[in-house]
This record gives C-alpha cells, sequence and structure tokens, in this order.
C-alpha cells in the first residue's frame, strides 16, 4: 500500500464528525493525502463531550450510548482500543420502567432476555435470534447502500420481513403489554411515527445489537471516540484542522477530491450556484426530521427511580405503555407537542467514575419535537421522569437547556435540531440524499455525511463509503 506521505493525490473533508473522519481514514488507508477541515474548536460534531455545566462534569452534546459503533464493520476493523477507546458495559443494556413501579429490562444475553420477558420470550428470541448471532453479516448489509446483489439473501430477506412493517405492526408478535412497551421505546428511536413502515426496523436493529455488542458508552463520554479516530488519521499522516469553516468550495481547489460530511442545503450554500438546476433542485426539496429538545444534568446523587432495575442501565426509556409511547410520536410527527413526550435518558456515570467528581453523577435526557421548534419541553420532560422517578428535581444541582436552535448553532448539521441527518421515512429511504447517493455532478465534489446511506448514528460507515467510491475514482 502506498504511503499517504508518497502519494500525489491529495483530498480534503470538510467537518470532523464520524463520518468524516471515517471517510478521511479510508482515503488515507488508500495512499491519499487528506487533510479535514472542522468549523468549531473541537473535532467530534455531535459525538463530542463538553464541561456544559460546572467545572469537572462531562456531558456528552450529542450521543452517550453506542450500540451501533461498537457493532460497526468500519470502525471494528480499526482496533481503535489502541487509540484509548474503551467500551463500558452496565449490567443491562436498557431499561423501560412501568406505572407499577416496575421496569423492563433488554438483557444483553439472549437466553437471559428470554427468561426476564416471560410469555413473550421465546417469541423475542426467535425474532432477535438470527440477526443477533449473524450480526457481523446482517451489520454490513444494511450500513450501506441498497444493492441489487447480496452475499446474504436469506438473512437479508429474513431481516426485511421484520423491518419495513410498522411497530404497531409487528408488536402484534406479543401477549405481554410489558415486552409491548419495550419495543415501543426501542421502536421510537427511527423519529417516525409507530405505524409508519420501516419504524420497526430500528426496534429490531438496536435489539439485535444489544444481544450482539451491547449498549457500551465509551470511557470518559463520547469524545473518546473522536479522539480515537483523529489518533489513528494522525498515524496515517493525515490531519484534522478545527476553528476553520469553509464557506466556499473554491478554497479548495487545490485538492483532487473534497468530500462534505454537511447535510444537502449546507452543501448547496458552501457549492455556490456551481450545481447543475436539476441536481441543485433536489438537494433544496431534501426534507429534515423532527427535532429534539435535550437537558444536561448535574445531580448530587443517583436518580431516585422506584424501580431499582432502573439503576442497573445506562439507557432509560421513559414513556409508559406502547399506546403511550405511538400517541407521543404521532403527535410529534404532525407537528404537535405531547404533554406526556417519550423521553430518552442516558445515566453514564453510574458505570462510569471519570464523567463527575466523587459521589455526583451527570445525566442527560431528550424529547422529539417537530423540526425547529421553539417551544419550552422543561416542564414536560422532567414530569415523566418524576413519574418515574420521585424527586428527581430534588437532585438537580445544575442544567444546561439545548432548544432544536441551540443544537444547531453548535453543530451546524443538526438542522431544525435533527440528529439523524434528515427524515427516515420511506420517501427519503431509497434515494438518500438523491439516487447518486455519495456523488454530486461535480467530479471531485462528495457528500459523506448521515444524509447519504445508511444514515444517522455513530457508525461511520457514510463516510466509509463515500471514501471507498472517491479512492475508486482517483
Amino acid at each position: 500500500m502506498t504511503s499517504a506521505a508518497q502519494s500525489t493525490r491529495r483530498a480534503c473533508i470538510i467537518g470532523a464528525g464520524p463520518n468524516g473522519l471515517a471517510a478521511a481514514i479510508t482515503l488515507a488507508q488508500s495512499g491519499v493525502r487528506v487533510d479535514v477541515f472542522e468549523a468549531q474548536p473541537q473535532p467530534g460534531g455531535a459525538a463530542r463531550t463538553i464541561e456544559l455545566t460546572l467545572p469537572g462534569f462531562l456531558h456528552d452534546f450529542g450521543s452517550a450510548v453506542h450500540p451501533l459503533a461498537a457493532g460497526s464493520p468500519f470502525f471494528s476493523s480499526l482496533l481503535l482500543q489502541a487509540h484509548g477507546l474503551q467500551w463500558m458495559h452496565s449490567p443491562a443494556p436498557l431499561a423501560h420502567p412501568l406505572d407499577d413501579g416496575t421496569a423492563v429490562t433488554l438483557e444483553r444475553d439472549l437466553r437471559h432476555a428470554e427468561s426476564v420477558l416471560g410469555t413473550d420470550g421465546k417469541r423475542w428470541r426467535r425474532l432477535m435470534q438470527p440477526f443477533a448471532e449473524h450480526w457481523s453479516d446482517l451489520s454490513t448489509e444494511i450500513l450501506r447502500p441498497l444493492h441489487v446483489f447480496t452475499r446474504h439473501p436469506f438473512l437479508l430477506a429474513r431481516f426485511g420481513l421484520a423491518a419495513f412493517p410498522s411497530a404497531k405492526m409487528l408488536a402484534y408478535l406479543f401477549r405481554s403489554e410489558r415486552t409491548k412497551a419495550l419495543f415501543a421505546g426501542l421502536a421510537a428511536h427511527s423519529f417516525l411515527s409507530l405505524d409508519q413502515p420501516l419504524s420497526a426496523a430500528f426496534a429490531v436493529i438496536l435489539g439485535a445489537a444489544a444481544h450482539a455488542v451491547g449498549w457500551p458508552i465509551p470511557r470518559s463520554g463520547a469524545q473518546s471516540i473522536t479522539n480515537a479516530l483523529c489518533s489513528h488519521l494522525g498515524s496515517l499522516g493525515g490531519t484534522v484542522k478545527t476553528s476553520t469553516r469553509i464557506e466556499d468550495l473554491s478554497e479548495l481547489r487545490e485538492y483532487d477530491a473534497v468530500l462534505c460530511d454537511v447535510t444537502p442545503h449546507q452543501l448547496l450554500r458552501i457549492a455556490r450556484n456551481r450545481f447543475p438546476t436539476r441536481f441543485a433542485r433536489r438537494l433544496a426539496k431534501y426534507r429534515y426530521g423532527p427535532g429534539v429538545f435535550k437537558v444536561d444534568y448535574v445531580l448530587h446523587s443517583p436518580i431516585p427511580w422506584k424501580a431499582a432495575d432502573c439503576a442497573r442501565a445506562a439507557t432509560v426509556h421513559l414513556g409508559g405503555s406502547f399506546q403511550e409511547i405511538a400517541a407521543s410520536e404521532y403527535a410529534m410527527s404532525h407537528g404537535r407537542h405531547s404533554e406526556r413526550p417519550f423521553v430518552l435518558l442516558a445515566q453514564p456515570s453510574l458505570f462510569d467514575p471519570t464523567r463527575a467528581p466523587a459521589g455526583k453523577h451527570v445525566a442527560w435526557a431528550y424529547c422529539h419535537v417537530p423540526n425547529s421548534s421553539s417551544v419550552d419541553m422543561l416542564e414536560a420532560l422532567e414530569s415523566q421522569i418524576e413519574r418515574f422517578a420521585p424527586g428527581f428535581r430534588d437532585c438537580v444541582l445544575a442544567r444546561h437547556i439545548f432548544s432544536p436552535a441551540a443544537l444547531e448553532e453548535m453543530d451546524a448539521n443538526l438542522i431544525g435540531g435533527d440528529i439523524s441527518g434528515g427524515a427516515m421515512d420511506l420517501r427519503q429511504f431509497f434515494f438518500r440524499p438523491t439516487w447518486r447517493h455519495y456523488a454530486t455532478p461535480l467530479r471531485n465534489v462528495y457528500i459523506c455525511s448521515s444524509s447519504t446511506p445508511p444514515g444517522g448514528g455513530v457508525h461511520g460507515m457514510c463516510g466509509y463509503h463515500a471514501a471507498k467510491l472517491v479512492a475508486s475514482r482517483l
């Protein structure tokens, strides 16, 4: 393999998020000299860890729990542990408290999960086992653009039968309301109404990942993933230049290829009318998904959950029954704000003592809201936490609130608070962002953000596939 130092080919990446860094590493591995330009003073995009509240408290700006990072085919090939990344697992990947004071848990071991889910245990195992046992093959297939040809046709066909229906339809597999509630919380990660096609896919993927690789947290926060990627890139001769905002592609004429870890509307802006009208119109029509309203907390003690099992999980889903979660997501997808929103909560300091001073804790929680919402959801969000953890507010020492606009200000890719890089419904599933996927009509300009296949999540596969295309052309 030609070393980056010897190569005459040069490429640059706009944006140092997980996909931008994955693209940079892939090109550097191919012998291309790579520079990464990041507008923020800290690389990572949504995978950053910052002292948002008080000194010594490390908060994840975006993602906190990373099943797809741990299960990413590309990240797994990099041996990032050699660059300081350390995964930490809570005893249970997920807990879902209910109003009776108990919680249903998603256990990592499939046999344990079968036992915990009681009357639905065998049904859960039959649904998840083929995908968990063949996670390496499945993740390679689903974390790439759609192809006519596949090396695993039967596995992919089985996945399609489970993934394409709505969560509401697939939930009929289960008899217990407890299992249905657990399934609803997983499906709600889709940001789709649970009666929409593809909403079940997220439940199946996240459930299978929990049994295959777990839902780990990186020691010292998501920044550890970014730092490991930057370190790996540096070992290949690549550079990352922070506080360097690219406003116009003309600034990058010296490069043989420019890969943009940005969303379609941003790409249009920096392209400055260079794209043909038809392609520009397609990018302009790209639809962004719902946003999130997020709160980071400093706590003087652990969250006082009514259900003790909640203390076993780094991730807690707050929303009650399937019907209640479905109502919350339906309202959000129709431009309304639920009075009892589905809330995702992470409590990493229970399992990672580096995140807060001794005896203190950090947590974050968010709920889904319509894109660019300006509604203050703090009361509704905290009421959901109090519902399952009475006295929670008394534990709060400090909080930092992120509206959708504030999220976008911190990371320009989070348009209107959309953390998924665009709506993930059927209309936008097959052609994301256009039929060209990573390429554009400009021969040396590409897009590699989560607005390309396979979509949102900290897995780097959008950047990897974009860079493989670029490397083949270079």
